[in-house]
């Protein structure tokens, strides 16, 4: 609706209102009544004082009805389950709640960079479109209007959302010209509102088995005989065994009745690590480079929709100095909670060790599966990782450093020292990987299936304890 009606204030004597100021024409029609009312007494004319009389009487009627209240600003999101790329809208709504019309009403609105306004409409009408991707966004720019009394307009934006996070959408301000343009209001300023952006979920399936499953009920098959749907085989029928386990064929065969035996369905917790201690690249929205912050968050959402949709328990943890924590459940509910739990993922750095504050006494099941997703540019990342690959931990480490990072073309060593750097890393994951920890970099479907296909091998084979 681009207009609707709004409450009007009690009609009676109008009082003056401190919101609103004289403008200049106000001034310049006082000015040149008076100076010509003093020239024509001076003077002895009375043609000046005809040419005066139509300036003072169209000042007083104008100022006669004059407005009494300022006009009132909302501002309005759009759809709440908004992913990255997806359509963006947004109104801002300016109403007149006097008994008088507003000539003049100029609203504007701040928009964050990431929701790239590209249309701009009042009434049906378009007013503004975005000529190019390298145009200014329309939002930045004023839009006039006029508004009658007791009315509302709506300026409705519209364009694209192109990175995860929590963007506001205003503050939006507007200004009323009334009188006949003689009096204008102060700037009526409403606060923001934040549009939720959840990341795009990038392909991710891994097919291989979990390490170990530990939950009661689940989509992967233990080791242990139970209620489930693979099969162990063929055992003779004991007191307790349901009837609708009886196979017929083996028992006519063996004239004795026999039970078809199955391994019980085992869930597994996954707890998905995101370090945050430090970030590298420049994003450039969905479409641009991702920096690697948002290689983090849309692979952390990718591997929990996964797990989550095979039915285990997932948990999300912040390796930083505010250790944030998402307790492991399943479900739906679970996933749209993940995705709002990393809409404030950001970057914390900090100069002491957060591994005691992180994993706390009993944080961590024995059986869980750890994906950590780290960029490795810090060596308390790395530590970490060797630290819960020797406290007997299910380990994964996914590389998010963007393959495609730029090189310095600085003057002097820039260049130089980078590669350094480079060699420094790439011996630092070799010795990673010499301690157990499975370093793999992100690329989204099939990932971590050779990484999970070694870990599983390795958590199956028999362990020689020390006598």
């Amino acid at each position: 609706m681009a207009r609707s009606t709004v409450p009007r204030v009690d009609a009676g004597e109008p009082e003056p209102s401190p919101g609103w100021v004289p403008t200049w024409a106000l001034g310049r029609a006082v000015l040149l009544t008076g100076l010509l009312l003093i020239a024509a007494v001076l003077l002895g004319r009375v043609d000046l004082i005809v040419l005066a009389a139509p300036i003072a009487l169209g000042t007083a009627y104008a100022l006669h009805r004059r407005p009494t209240g300022l006009p009132q600003v909302w501002i309005a999101g759009g759809d709440d389950h908004l992913v990255e790329g997806g359509e963006v809208v947004g109104t801002v709504t300016v109403g007149n709640p006097d008994r008088v019309d507003y000539d003049v009403t100029v609203v504007r609105a701040r928009v964050s960079p990431w929701l790239r306004i590209e249309r701009a409409s009042i009434a049906g009408a378009a007013i503004a479109t975005a000529p190019g991707p390298g145009a200014p966004a329309v939002a930045d720019r004023p839009f006039v209007t006029s508004l009658a009394t007791a009315t509302a307009v709506d300026l409705e934006l519209a364009g694209r959302a192109l990175r995860w996070g929590r963007h506001p959408v205003g503050p939006a301000g507007a200004r009323v010209a009334a009188a006949q343009g003689l009096l204008v209001s102060r700037a009526v300023i409403t606060e923001p509102v934040r549009t939720r952006v959840y990341p795009k979920t990038e392909p991710f399936e891994a097919v291989e088995a979990m390490p170990r499953a530990a939950g009661l009920v689940g989509a992967h098959h233990s080791r242990r005989p139970g209620e489930g749907g693979e099969l162990a085989g063929v055992r003779v029928f004991a007191p307790g065994d349901r009837l609708r386990r009886i196979d017929w064929r083996v028992s006519l065969r063996a004239r004795q009745l026999h039970v078809a035996a199955t391994l019980s369905d085992r869930d597994a917790e996954v707890v998905v690590l995101l370090d945050v201690l430090a970030e590298a690249g420049r994003s450039g929205g969905v479409d641009g480079a991702a920096s690697v912050l948002d290689t983090t968050v849309r692979a952390a959402a990718a591997i929990a929709e996964h797990y989550l949709h095979r039915g285990d328990r997932v948990s999300l943890l912040e390796y930083g100095p505010s250790a944030r924590r998402l307790r492991p459940a399943t479900g739906r509910r679970q996933y749209l909670t993940v995705l709002e739990w990393l809409l404030d993922v950001r970057p914390e750095h900090s100069p002491h060790e957060p591994y005691d504050q992180v994993f706390g006494p009993q944080l961590l099941a024995a059986d869980a599966l750890v994906v950590v997703l780290t960029p490795l540019l810090d060596e308390r990342s790395a530590q970490m990782l060797a630290r819960l690959a020797r406290s007997g931990r299910f380990v994964v480490a996914v590389d998010t450093l963007p393959a495609d990072l730029p090189v310095p073309k600085d003057r002097g060593w820039a260049e130089v020292a980078y590669r350094l750097w480079r060699l420094d890393r790439d011996t630092m994951i070799g010795q990673l990987r010499e301690h157990g920890v499975p370093v793999v970099g992100w690329a989204g479907a099939g990932s971590l299936d050779q990484v999970l296909r070694d870990v599983a091998r390795l958590a199956t084979a028999p362990r020689v304890g020390a006598r």
